[in-house]
């Protein structure tokens, strides 16, 4: 498949230069740069970060944070 990229000239001389010590040619050589940086594992996900309470004593009962409908109407009722 035929496409057009943007890439720096500093970066595409390098991409060049290696092609060249692997005798590759720069398709190849960017398809394989490619194969290699989407065969890396995805990073590990980690626990959403604690939710910083200011007042009170954190999530009230009942409260849905992942709800955004219901977090409205329950802040729409608060005095």
């Amino acid at each position: 498949m035929r496409t057009t990229i943007d890439v720096n000239d500093d970066l595409l001389q390098a991409v060049k230069a290696h092609a060249a010590r692997e005798h590759q040619t720069l398709k190849e050589t960017f398809e394989q740069a490619l194969r290699a940086y989407l065969a890396r594992p995805a990073p590990a996900t980690t626990e959403a970060p604690p939710i910083p309470v200011f007042r009170g004593r954190g999530v009230q009962q009942g409260v849905d944070l992942t709800d955004n409908a219901a977090l409205r109407a329950i802040m729409a009722s608060e005095p």
